[in-house]
């Protein structure tokens, strides 16, 4: 009996080291991710010319309804935006063009349902929508650049 107990014990200790090693994991896998997706965010602009920035913006709302769950509500010369998700785990993005100097920037945005939970806590859906915002933010100046050359 006392056998018994002190295995059950060892093996109760060791669940606990195991899901502290696996919490610590998990929250530096959110830390990097929250990194990444700032990173994504930054790098998910590019300037244009007067010459070029029509075309580019044409692209960026092509861009948007390849990549967004939800279809393009608004469209004019400064915003384009999706319908807000209505499902948990859904992707919207939007874009922006500021006018800057004779040009503008270009910015896309990302949102999605379900990524986080209360005080920014890391939410049911969060992996999901990390993976498709990280992959479309860091895709669009590419894709732009891409595209823009063939036209």
């Amino acid at each position: 009996m006392k056998k018994i107990a002190v295995f059950t014990l060892v093996a109760l200790v060791l669940t606990g080291c195991s899901s502290a090693e696996k919490q610590a994991k998990q929250e530096e896998q959110f830390l990097h991710n929250e990194t990444s997706l700032l990173a994504a965010q930054r790098n998910a602009t590019v300037n244009c010319t007067p010459a070029n920035c029509d075309a580019a913006w044409a692209l960026t709302k092509r861009y948007i309804e390849q990549h967004s769950d939800t279809p393009v509500t608004r469209a004019d010369a400064v915003a384009i935006e999706t319908d807000v998700p209505y499902d948990s785990g859904k992707a919207a993005f939007s874009a922006s063009r500021d006018a800057k100097g004779e040009g503008a920037t270009l910015t896309l945005f990302a949102q999605c349902r379900g990524m986080y939970g209360p005080d920014s806590a890391k939410g049911s859906d969060y992996d999901e929508c990390a993976d498709k915002i990280l992959k479309t933010q860091n895709g669009y100046v590419a894709f732009l650049r891409a595209h823009a050359s063939s036209q």
